[in-house]
């Protein structure tokens, strides 16, 4: 999606109901106890988005279906961000769908060697106030599948390899009794609008808005809940030490260091286009206590930079510990509306050079043993969108990159020091919207691609309707799948399961490819 086209509109809880669901009966599957395969949006809490299990061959479309029973399109774009696919151990792809056509969600399991539905769970989950439609989110966690609910409660739900009886439990991070006393004070007022994470214990984290005012005070913040349902939660300008934030922004998914005793959340003074300051916090993964935080400035001009509810740009851990989170730049248009990728270390301390792109993109890790040729001294590199908008006075010619976050280059539009390209390839296909530019190609369509280091291949789907492979040994888009014949749309991640089936979205539809 063109970032400047259309104006830039680019405490303790417990159990409040139980629900017993009736399936259509089916064989059974034994339930996974292991690590998920794909649990969260970009893979796992750290945001990593390393496949599980080496990618098939893009030789053909296996299934398909709907993740948008009710797209709604501006022109030729959709400006919405989809919710993950998540996939289990036992590899059941569990599937979010809007349902409406501006609210009313489900989520969907199904087989994952044909796409079978086996089980339908719907939610009450009510949407923010918003420019591009948020996120739908969802997670999964070793035994249960967690899911948004309206009034910034969540819903778990048992048995996700089972196609038989399972059981669903509404969580309240404030509280079920006050939630219980007068619920509709709660669901016109407070809204999950970020995507669920959780740690190795099954404790989710997520981030909440509040826009009018409740019966216990609640405020725009971040919020924490058990695995037997106990919250917590802390506002964003508490987080933050500043009285203008207020709130986490849209579709920002929480980061977890390595140990989950630290949690990354974005936050901002909720300003629109090119205004939204903010920062970047450090919380304690239980107390929810601010260990450190950081405010997120544009490196070339020193201004605060844009944290927009219009991306889905969330931190990355990487296995260093040090964290990278994308922003958009400011004044916006003085770096082609790429924004930046911003360098911290685990405590939030600026830590070497900013990436050339942080447009609602999260980077994915890319451990340098896959990489053939690179002699840098990096152990891991960084995957991210590379896209340069000709609207926003950029060239067209729209890449993916791998980037050394150790070595630095000079930024040909702003002149600073900016991470190392080792490696960057242009989309394919010519982009007809300037036929004036030959260089001019389709952009990335993605907000995270997965990484594949067993056959040494990133997985990204981009705005021309085909899912590409590249190879890290040769550099070159090795093969591809047409999906659609290719539509603007919001960014969407790209994921592989544990038989090694590669998903996309496009077109408000999720394919599985494989051999």
């Amino acid at each position: 999606m063109r970032v400047t086209r259309h104006a830039h509109r680019h405490i303790r809880a417990a159990v409040v109901v139980t629900v017993v669901l009736t399936i259509a009966p089916c064989a059974r599957i034994a339930t996974a106890t292991s690590i998920p395969a794909w649990a969260t949006y970009a893979g796992n809490a750290q945001h990593a988005a390393l496949a599980a299990a080496g990618a098939q061959s893009l030789t053909r479309i296996r299934w398909h279906t709907p993740v948008d029973l009710a797209p709604q399109y501006s022109g030729t774009e959709l400006l919405i961000h989809y919710g993950s696919p998540l996939i289990s151990a036992a590899n059941t792809v569990v599937v979010p769908v809007k349902v409406g056509a501006t609210d009313g969600f489900e989520v969907e399991g199904r087989r994952g060697s044909d796409g079978a539905l086996l089980w339908t769970q719907t939610s009450d989950y009510l949407v923010p106030p918003h420019d591009w439609l948020p996120s739908f989110g969802p997670v999964l966690t070793r035994r249960k599948l967690w899911l948004p609910g309206r009034g910034g409660t969540v819903y778990t739900r048992t048995q996700v390899d089972r196609l038989d009886r399972s059981r669903v439990r509404q969580r309240v991070f404030y509280g079920a009794a006050a939630y219980g006393v007068d619920p509709t004070a709660y669901d016109g007022a407070v809204f999950v609008n970020t995507p669920l994470v959780a740690d190795r214990h099954g404790t989710v984290f997520f981030g909440f808005q509040v826009t009018t005012p409740t019966p216990i005070g609640l405020a725009s913040g971040i919020a924490r809940i058990t695995k037997r349902g106990r919250g917590r939660w802390v506002s964003a300008a508490t987080a933050a030490a500043d009285p203008s934030i207020t709130k986490v922004a849209h579709n920002s998914a929480p980061a977890l260091s390595a140990d989950g005793r630290t949690a990354y959340v974005a936050v901002s003074d909720g300003n629109g286009w090119g205004g939204a300051a903010g920062y970047l916090d450090a919380l304690d993964g239980r107390t929810l206590a601010t260990r450190a935080r950081v405010r997120l400035v544009d490196p070339a001009s020193g201004l605060d930079a844009d944290v927009h509810d219009d991306g889905t740009a969330s931190p990355t851990v990487g296995p260093d510990g040090d964290i990278y989170f994308g922003v958009l730049e400011s004044p916006l248009g003085s770096h082609h509306a790429r924004g930046w990728l911003l360098h911290f270390d685990a405590m939030l301390q600026p830590k070497g050079a900013a990436g050339q792109f942080g447009w609602d993109d999260t980077a994915s890790i890319v451990p340098a043993a896959m990489v053939t040729g690179y002699a840098g001294s990096a152990s891991y590199l960084l995957m991210t969108k590379y896209n340069d908008y000709v609207e926003a006075g950029g060239s067209g010619v729209n890449r993916i990159a791998m980037l050394d976050p150790t070595a630095t280059m000079l930024d040909p539009i702003s002149g600073i020091p900016v991470m190392q390209e080792v490696a960057t390839v242009a989309g394919p296909t010519h982009d007809d919207d300037f036929p004036g530019m030959p260089q001019a190609v389709r952009e990335w369509c993605i907000n995270s691609a997965v990484v594949d280091l067993t056959t040494r291949a990133i997985l990204a789907n981009n705005e021309d309707g085909t899912l590409y492979r590249w190879d890290t040994t040769t550099g070159t888009l090795a093969q591809s799948i047409t999906l659609t014949s290719g539509i603007g749309e919001a960014y969407t991640p790209t994921l592989v399961g544990p038989d090694g089936t590669v998903y996309a979205i496009n077109d408000a539809t999720l394919f599985a490819v494989g051999d």
